[in-house]
């Protein structure tokens, strides 16, 4: 098959642009293995004059977080007329915002964790009790967007009022918007969803175990020998395929394309899953999540970002719409 042009997009004024860094490195010898030329372009004011003039067959988005992952990026492509890898501008806003997309899950019947949106007060000891009033005493508090568990914060029970009041005030330095949920006890688990010739498609579900903390923070994703990996997930044949239905059922509801990554809690001595979030630009190093699923499915790292480039760049265009002229 011809080899394509293909830009990998990394970096951006994000708190995880060294994260997309590490993907784009990932993805750009994935794609020069499978025969492809390949650039990685910042994401930066520069970027719209180097795609233009670069005579690029499609785009790779390596980028997580602002401006990359939120449909910011996507817009641009599509302005451009650049065909691009992942989710399109409104899928990837909504799965951004965790309030917006959990209206969306919520809608589908997934299962959730109580949860509440936040924004900043001027008595936030007032808000922390109003808080667990409503969804319970143990909570998380995670900035509204934004990814890699950059400012989450788990509160336990026993844990003072002044605590959840404090961890609140950091978050909503990261975030106008915070999400606090129930807290649910059990293990951390996420499955990635593919789309290519067999259709959308939940590939093995993955057990996470956390080693540099009690969940799976920035330490224990990022950090050597942060955490371990089990893929296939060790649970019986019914827990999979419910985990895979919901995760293929949440990548739906928002609209996503190409991949996403959906991350669970699975109390499994219950038989109770929870759906906390989908990332429509999963980390994309040869040994993170999404690749190492890949790989259980018997898809080869090079195999598969070759795949979703090329089918990237076969996607039909999306054709101008009938613009009549002003009545004079």
């Amino acid at each position: 098959m011809m080899a394509l042009r293909v830009a990998v997009i990394a970096g951006g004024p994000s708190s995880e642009a060294s994260v997309s860094r590490a993907s784009a490195a990932g993805v750009q010898r994935a794609l020069v293995e499978a025969g492809h030329s390949v650039d990685v372009l910042e994401l930066d004011g520069a970027l719209a004059g180097r795609l233009s003039g670069g005579a690029y067959d499609v785009v790779f988005p390596a980028v997580h977080g602002a401006v990359g992952e939120d449909g910011c990026l996507q817009g641009l492509l599509e302005v451009l007329g650049l065909p691009y890898v992942g989710s399109s501008v409104l899928a990837s806003a909504l799965a951004m915002s965790k309030p917006h997309a959990k209206v969306q899950f919520r809608a589908a019947a997934l299962p959730l964790a109580r949860d509440m949106s936040v924004r900043a007060t001027g008595d936030f000891d007032a808000l922390a009790r109003r808080i667990r009033a409503e969804i319970g005493r143990a909570v998380v508090v995670k900035p509204g967007s934004g990814g890699s568990a950059i400012g989450v914060e788990t509160i336990p029970s026993d844990a003072g009022d002044d605590v959840l009041s404090a961890a609140l005030r950091r978050a909503l330095e990261l975030d106008a918007v915070v999400l606090v949920e129930e807290f649910k006890a059990g293990k951390e688990v996420t499955c990635a969803v593919l789309e290519d010739e067999q259709g959308t498609r939940a590939l093995p579900p993955t057990l996470i175990q956390p080693k540099a903390a009690v969940f799976y923070d920035f330490r224990s994703k990022y950090a050597p020998q942060g955490s371990a990996h089990l893929c296939p997930a060790p649970f019986s044949a019914d827990l999979i395929a419910r985990i895979q239905s919901a995760a293929v059922l949440a990548h739906t509801v928002l609209g996503c394309r190409d991949l996403s990554r959906v991350d669970f809690v699975v109390d499994d001595a219950a038989s109770e899953i929870t759906v906390l979030e989908v990332n429509t630009l999963p980390g994309m190093t040869a040994t993170s999540l999404f690749p190492e699923a890949a790989a259980a499915a018997g898809i080869s790292f090079p195999s598969l970002c070759d795949g979703l480039v090329r089918r990237a760049a076969a996607r039909p265009r999306t054709a101008a719409p009938f613009a009549p002229e002003m009545p004079t």
